[in-house]
């Protein structure tokens, strides 16, 4: 007869604590010890960082091509939601195949095959063969392979990082995402004003090698099935039959979906930065870029992190500082004062974004690990754009203050309601993980 009740791991012994905390006491900048401690996570990570910068020159590149030949916004604005629909169904249906086949295996074929749409990218290019339907072609195969090569990615590191280090590994993959999303856009920029968009896509297929050298040196990675269990087809369903009986791992995606969907501000970003500042692209481009530095420094400055073991409470006081940042930031009409409060709120993202990521990693069994990272992406890809259709009409019915402040009032209100409902996320200890 099979439990249905979630796995209890025993806290660690005092002695096996001790030797763990005299290493981060003290520690403010980002713990390196996963780094030092496993070359495949240190390869793994290196060619994340890589590729992600030249998926982003790619992205870019994409964008200002399409504009080129339509010489359409709406055009342009066709690519996100190409990109989106198949990402959303794949990193579902990724994620149940991860957790049936070699999650190394499943990582290299996807990393080849986006490594091969840039090189398609950049021989129609060379070739001089503008079409917007081969650029939307490419880029929803671009999202499909993203969508099989996340779920696979991720699900790995628990196997190469103890648990008491994926705090740590977790904010250096926030300073992978947040650096790539920086880096790539600027590089993508100059290369194409340069040299054209066949460089840029050349340059992100060579970035690439980085990472399918990182995947080709793993060991095998076969899901752990439990004892007397046969490892068979993996059902998403199945996944979220998993998640809906699981309330803590629940909880770390209602408490993200509140910020992202109530809180989300970018979509008023050109209004705000007109009607509030008198500025213009350049200051809309300074209020979506303060986010990102705030999320980049707070990886950077991450090494306490791995000193807190009450991760759900964690992630409740994050989310609420990102909906009181944002809440405020649509009171002041002071320029550097909303850039700080913007840098506030993308910080306490990455402080959320670590907590979440380590307990699906932890409190989930190996086997479901893939499927609720499918999941985790669906949420990370949709949640935003969900927010800013939500600011965008309720910005339009009202102002941007009413929405911005409303929805980062909201966003406080709603994520302490639901810690009140489930007492235990707040109680979750790390030492003690249980789903």
């Amino acid at each position: 007869m099979t439990s249905t009740e979630p796995e209890r791991t025993e806290p660690p012994t005092p002695a096996a604590t001790e030797k763990i905390e005299p290493a981060r006491r003290g520690r403010v900048l980002a713990d390196l010890t996963p780094l030092r401690m496993s070359p495949d996570f240190r390869r793994l990570w290196t060619g994340d960082t890589v590729s992600r910068a030249g998926q982003s020159m790619t992205a870019l590149a994409v964008s200002l091509q399409v504009y080129d030949i339509t010489r359409s916004s709406f055009a342009v604005g066709l690519v996100g939601l190409f990109s989106l629909v198949p990402l959303v169904l794949f990193g579902l249906y990724g994620g149940a195949i991860a957790d049936t086949v070699d999650r190394r295996r499943l990582g290299l074929y996807s990393a080849l095959g986006l490594c091969g749409l840039s090189v398609a990218l950049a021989t129609a290019a060379l070739c001089g063969y503008h079409r917007v339907w081969l650029l939307y072609g490419v880029v929803s195969l671009q999202a499909v392979c993203g969508g099989l090569n996340a779920p696979a990615r991720t699900a790995m590191i628990p196997r190469l990082i103890p648990p008491e280090h994926l705090p740590a590994a977790n904010a250096l993959g926030s300073i992978t995402q947040t650096a790539g999303s920086l880096v790539g856009p600027m590089l993508g920029g100059l290369v194409v004003g340069f040299w054209g968009y066949q460089t840029a896509y050349l340059l992100d297929a060579a970035a690439f090698t980085a990472s399918l050298y990182a995947m080709w040196r793993l060991p095998a990675m076969l899901p752990h099935t439990p004892a007397g269990r046969r490892r068979g087809r993996a059902s998403v369903v199945d996944g979220l039959r998993f998640l809906a009986g699981r309330p803590n791992l629940r909880m770390t995606f209602f408490t993200d979906m509140c910020a992202m969907v109530l809180a989300q501000p970018k979509a008023l970003f050109p209004a705000v930065a007109a009607l509030w500042f008198g500025g213009d692209a350049r200051t809309t481009g300074l209020l979506v870029a303060a986010p990102a530095v705030g999320a980049l420094l707070g990886g950077v400055f991450s090494g306490w992190l791995g000193r807190v073991r009450r991760h759900g409470l964690g992630i409740v006081l994050a989310v609420s500082g990102w909906g009181a940042a944002v809440a405020v930031f649509g009171l002041t009409r002071d320029l550097w004062l909303g850039l700080l409060f913007l840098a506030l709120a993308g910080c306490s993202d990455t402080i959320s974004m670590v907590f979440r990521g380590t307990m699906l990693q932890v409190a989930a069994p190996d086997e479901m690990r893939g499927r609720l990272q499918g999941v985790f992406i669906v949420v990370v890809a949709g949640g935003p754009r969900l927010g800013d259709f939500v600011a965008g009409t309720v910005g339009g019915l009202t102002s941007p203050a009413v929405a911005i402040t409303g929805g980062g009032t909201l966003c406080v209100a709603a994520v302490w309601l639901l810690a009140a409902k489930w007492r235990r996320f707040v109680r979750y200890d790390a030492r003690w993980p249980q789903a």
